[in-house]
């Protein structure tokens, strides 16, 4: 399985500046819930420091985490996609620190540097991939391990 990229070194620096002119700081608290699947992605993060799991909800009363990130990680990427819902639930599993971007100011940003945003839907692209291997892989183990005999 290949490393997973980072969205602020991957892009160049040029496109990295201009983006970060949108980012502000935020924190979240070990053990506060960031996001639930199927609420509106209006935002995302790069985690600066800290780490927090994203999770399925695979029934009524149990989650899975299928990925832990942390420093340089991307934290969501439904904002990029209709209808714009998270796609898994994410939690801080302990103190974290990032930068935090509005969708519709980088979207529009997009819009204006047309470059940026097919480097930025590229490099997402290639997170998305790798995230979905390891949530494939994670949910294998966890049926491997819970399935009836």
């Amino acid at each position: 399985m290949t490393q997973a990229i980072k969205l602020l070194t991957a892009l160049p620096q040029a496109q990295r500046e201009r983006l970060m002119e949108l980012a502000h700081e935020v924190s979240f608290a070990e053990d506060s819930r960031i996001f639930d699947a199927g609420g509106t992605a209006d935002r995302f993060w790069v985690v600066r420091s800290g780490a927090v799991s994203l999770d399925q909800q695979v029934t009524p009363q149990q989650r899975v985490t299928v990925a832990s990130l942390g420093a340089g990680d991307l934290l969501g990427w439904s904002w990029l996609f209709p209808p714009y819902t998270w796609d898994f639930g994410a939690e801080a599993f302990s103190a974290v620190r990032a930068y935090e971007f509005d969708a519709a100011a980088v979207l529009a940003l997009c819009v204006e540097d047309p470059l940026l945003g097919l480097s930025l839907v590229r490099i997402v692209a290639e997170i998305l991939a790798h995230r979905l291997e390891l949530t494939r892989s994670k949910l294998m183990e966890h049926y491997a391990i819970h399935r009836p005999v």
